[in-house]
C-alpha cells in the first residue's frame, strides 16, 4: 500500500518580516539586479548575477560565494510576477529535477509606509523541509537582515554618476591599479602617493595624501568584493603610516568607515560610473552627519572624477 502524501503545511518554511520601507521599494530592491547583489545570500556571502529577466517564464541564474570560497550555482524561474505584490518562482540548482528545488511563493503586503514581506517556501518533502531549516534557516534570516540594513542604508546613501569618454576596461584599471589611482583620487591640490595595493578581498590599498602645506594624511580601503570589469566593493577609512585605521580628523562625528559599491557600465565606447556610499558599522550621530555631508562629498568627489576624466583622456 502506497503512503499517503504528506500534507503540504507540513512541507512549507515561512519567513514573514517587515521593513520600515513602502512597498514599492521594497519590491524593487528583489527585482532589480543592481540592488539585489547588495544584499542576496547569507551574511559573508556575495552573489553574481548571470542574467536576471523577472517576468513569467523568465530565468535568474546567479552563483553565490560562500566565505570558505566555495561557489553555489542557482537558478530560479518565474511562474508568477505582479509588480509590488507577488513574486511565485521555482529555484533549483541549475539542474532540472535538482532534488534541493523548491517552490516559492513571496507575497508584499503594505501596512502604512512599512511592508510585510511573507515568503512561503513547499519542499518536496518533510524531510527536505527539515533539511532546509538545518542548514539554510539562519541563512535566510540574515539575508533578510542584510535587506533590512539595505533598506536603511538608502535613507542616507550617497550616489554620483559619471560618463567617460573611454572603454570600461580602462576605467576599470584606473579604479584599481595603484600607478593610476595615484594620478586622480584624493583631494583637488593634494599629492597623492600609493605605499601598498593587495587587490583581493580581504586585501588594502594604502595611500598617502600630501597637502599643498605639506601636511599628510593617509587613507585605506578594504576590498570586499572584486567582479572586474563591471563592480567593485571596497571601505574607505583614514589611516596612520603603517596602515592601521584610525578616526577621522574632522571635528564632527564622521563615520570611520565609508563602504563604497561602484558599478560600471559600457555603451559606445564609453563608460558610465556608479559610485554609492553609506556608512560603515555607523552610530545614528555618525549616520546623520554623514547625511548632512552630502553637498560636501559632491564637490569633492566630482572634483576628483574630473581628475579621472583627464587621465582618461591622457590614455
Amino acid at each position: 500500500m502506497s503512503r499517503p502524501p504528506e500534507p503540504a503545511s507540513d512541507r512549507e518554511l515561512v519567513i514573514t518580516r517587515v521593513f520600515a520601507a513602502p512597498r514599492e521599494l521594497v519590491f524593487k530592491m528583489w527585482t532589480e539586479p543592481q540592488h539585489v547583489v547588495r544584499w542576496w545570500g547569507p551574511r559573508g556571502f556575495t552573489t553574481t548575477i548571470r542574467e536576471m529577466d523577472v517576468r513569467p517564464g523568465g530565468v535568474w541564474r546567479y552563483v553565490m560565494h560562500g566565505p570558505n570560497g566555495v561557489d553555489y550555482d542557482n537558478r530560479i524561474r518565474y511562474r508568477e510576477v505582479a509588480a509590488n505584490e507577488r513574486l511565485v518562482y521555482d529555484h533549483d540548482g541549475d539542474i532540472d529535477d535538482d532534488p534541493r528545488g523548491f517552490h516559492v511563493v513571496t507575497e508584499f503586503r503594505a501596512r502604512g509606509e512599512q511592508t510585510e514581506v511573507v515568503m512561503r517556501m513547499r519542499f518536496a518533502s518533510v524531510a527536505a523541509r527539515d533539511e532546509a531549516v538545518k542548514y539554510a534557516g539562519d541563512g535566510a534570516s540574515s539575508t533578510f537582515d542584510r535587506l533590512g540594513e539595505l533598506l536603511g542604508d538608502l535613507e542616507v546613501e550617497f550616489v554620483l554618476t559619471r560618463t567617460f569618454a573611454a572603454p570600461r576596461e580602462l576605467v576599470y584599471r584606473a579604479l584599481t591599479e595603484a600607478e593610476r589611482l595615484a594620478k586622480w583620487w584624493g583631494p583637488k591640490n593634494f599629492e597623492m602617493q600609493s605605499r601598498r595595493l593587495d587587490l583581493r578581498p580581504g586585501g588594502h590599498y594604502h595611500y598617502c595624501m600630501r597637502a599643498p602645506d605639506g601636511g599628510e594624511m593617509f587613507g585605506k580601503f578594504t576590498y570586499v568584493e572584486i567582479d572586474p570589469p563591471t563592480r567593485l566593493v571596497f571601505t574607505n577609512a583614514f589611516a596612520d603610516a603603517e596602515g592601521n585605521t584610525v578616526r577621522p580628523p574632522f571635528e564632527d562625528d564622521w563615520p570611520h568607515e565609508i563602504l563604497h559599491t561602484i558599478t560600471l557600465t559600457e555603451q559606445d565606447g564609453k563608460t558610465t560610473v556608479t559610485l554609492r556610499g553609506v556608512p560603515h558599522n555607523a552610530t545614528p550621530a555618525q549616520r546623520a552627519t554623514f547625511l548632512a555631508g552630502h553637498k560636501s562629498m559632491d564637490g569633492g568627489y566630482s572634483s576628483s572624477f574630473a581628475e579621472l576624466a583627464r587621465h582618461l583622456a591622457a590614455g
